[in-house]
């Protein structure tokens, strides 16, 4: 069973007599096969007058042209867009800082865009954190998480000075405190608490989700322990907590019952040691459309009902306002993403039932996007090369892996005149795609490239088989070396 955030709420639904398409697709016709909804794709997404589809001004068989296929585009004035309305809509709502959360998807040029338009960075390893400073980011700027930091990324995020780094533990505590000290720092910390509560998409549930590696419990009293040591700790500065319910939420409802619990717990913690926390983390998790049937919550709806929800359950427990802060990543980065594809084998599999299905393979798959693999996940995708008036059939967009699950999306209506060599283009994956990449099969990762107002910039170059190659010595008769 695949229970995860970003996963949709249906399964297939493929079943004798016929075919039926997935909800999330609707009807179909040879003109809405080729629109392309500003729900999902970019806001400079458009196509042609021969159709085909332009991001940011660049025509999408130029971008395969320069950089091959598989290839990661992002349009710049679409993510600066709207982390600066993130960032605008959660100040009105108390924010003092939006990090922008790097495990969506970060790179140098991602860093500084996100920096430029106002936001922290939220990194989760030394290899986000690196990134973040390269940039140009200032450390104080930059919150650093994990359930398992590692004494080395410890260090390094103290002696670099970062804002803010969340406890996700009692052992960590322990590391954490002997790092500042041995560094002469005191540093700010929050403290993550679980609360019972996991945000799923239209739906939260509020029980049962203390069973999970991240944060320390409220209920248990793991939290108000965390608080009670960490007080008690000259090299660390209590600032606040943190909590997260979860991803690809479309409303603010779990966020009712979250805040309810932390301010409790606030509350408990201002009673027994006359603390006053002065800061308020409630993660991320925000949502984006991925098809036409997901329906996110504007971000100023979003960000206006969080902070009234947690204004009310401060003033109802007497406490003062808390400053909030926000950590959204998918929301920035993953409208703003699109894949191109070029498509090579179609094969017509004929089913039990005298149905047919269409299987088109593209040349990536589960290596450049794991999700629909990992989650059920769906995504919207519409043929990018050319415009097309044939019927609509129902199709299966596949990889080119050694795996039956090698699927890119499930569902789809394409021109019946598909063909080798067209481009398909993907829209929504601009977050945890590029992130999330392997090298199965020893398939390179593809490039990243950024458009803007007619041009384009590699963002991340592509992978090579020589880039590959270097990691391996290729030593087919040296002796190891024994360790005494």
């Amino acid at each position: 069973m695949r229970a995860h955030p970003a996963g949709p709420l249906h399964g297939d639904i493929i079943g004798a007599p016929g075919i039926l398409p997935m909800a999330s697709m609707g009807p179909a016709t040879p003109a809405t096969m080729h629109d392309l909804d500003p729900a999902v794709w970019p806001m400079n997404a458009v196509r042609d007058e021969g159709g085909v589809l332009v991001l940011g001004g660049v025509d999408c068989r130029n971008l395969v042209a320069e950089h091959g296929s598989p290839v990661f585009v992002l349009d710049e004035l679409d993510l600066r867009t709207r982390a600066r309305r993130y960032r605008l809509a959660y100040a009105k709502a108390g924010a003092g800082e939006v990090y922008y959360a790097a495990k969506a998807f970060i790179c140098g040029a991602v860093a500084r865009w996100v920096h430029q338009e106002g936001l922290g960075i939220d990194a989760a390893s030394a290899g986000e954190l690196e990134v973040a400073l390269r940039a140009g980011v200032p450390a104080e700027r930059i919150l650093l998480h994990g359930n398992n930091k590692s004494m080395a990324e410890l260090q390094r995020a103290v002696q670099v000075g970062v804002g803010r780094i969340v406890v996700d533990s009692l052992d960590e505590v322990v590391r954490l405190a002997d790092a500042a000290s041995q560094a002469g720092i005191v540093q700010p910390v929050l403290v993550r608490v679980t609360v019972g509560v996991e945000a799923h998409t239209h739906e939260f549930i509020a029980t049962a989700h203390e069973d999970q590696k991240f944060g320390l419990s409220a209920a248990s009293g793991d939290a108000a322990e965390a608080v009670r040591r960490i007080l008690k700790l000259p090299s660390l500065d209590l600032v606040g907590l943190h909590s997260h319910i979860g991803s690809q939420i479309f409303d603010a409802a779990g966020f009712e019952v979250a805040a309810a619990r932390v301010v409790a717990l606030a509350l408990r913690l201002a009673q027994e040691q006359e603390l006053q926390l002065a800061e308020l983390n409630l993660g991320g998790g925000m949502g984006i459309a991925y098809t036409v049937a997901d329906d996110p919550l504007d971000v100023d709806q979003m960000a206006e009902q969080i902070g009234q929800i947690v204004r009310r359950e401060c003033q109802a427990a007497g406490l003062p306002m808390p400053t909030l802060s926000f950590e959204p990543g998918r929301a920035i980065v993953g409208p703003a993403g699109i894949t191109l594809y070029e498509v090579g084998t179609i094969k017509r599999v004929l089913l039990d039932h005298g149905q047919v299905r269409t299987y088109v393979s593209v040349d990536g798959g589960m290596s450049d996007n794991i999700r629909t693999a990992l989650y059920d996940a769906a995504y919207t995708v519409t043929l990018a090369s050319r415009t097309s008036s044939a019927e609509p059939m129902l199709t299966r967009v596949v990889g080119k892996h050694c795996e039956s699950g090698d699927v890119v999306v499930r569902d789809a209506w394409l021109p019946a005149d598909l063909a080798p060599g067209d481009l398909l283009a993907v829209a929504a994956t601009g977050a945890y795609c590029r992130a999330m990449a392997s090298n199965y099969n020893l398939l390179p990762r593809p490039a990243v490239v950024g458009v803007r107002d007619g041009a384009w910039r590699v963002l991340l170059r592509r992978e090579t088989l020589d880039d590959l190659l270097a990691l391996d010595p290729m030593d087919t008769g040296a002796e190891g070396v024994r360790l005494a």
